[in-house]
């Protein structure tokens, strides 16, 4: 019973690759949108890439400590 309830709560917990793959995808679509604004001169798709870059770096930086706080305190 104890068992059960253990795997159904590790299901339930997102996976930290998944979560940090999420933030390098959205670095790479950031990093596609400051092209595309760069490449067509619309100065908000440029911005609108910038500010995904960041939140990408944000993202991982912040998955990066709670993996980190996790780990110090097992």
């Amino acid at each position: 019973m104890a068992e059960n309830i253990e795997d159904k709560a590790q299901s339930e917990k997102p996976s930290a690759l998944v979560d940090k793959i999420s933030g390098l995808g959205q670095k790479i679509i950031g990093e596609i949108e400051t092209i595309g604004g760069i490449l067509t001169a619309d100065p908000i798709t440029e911005a609108e890439g910038e500010f995904n870059l960041e939140v990408g770096s944000v993202r991982e930086e912040i998955e990066d400590s709670i993996e980190k706080e996790s780990k110090e305190n097992k």
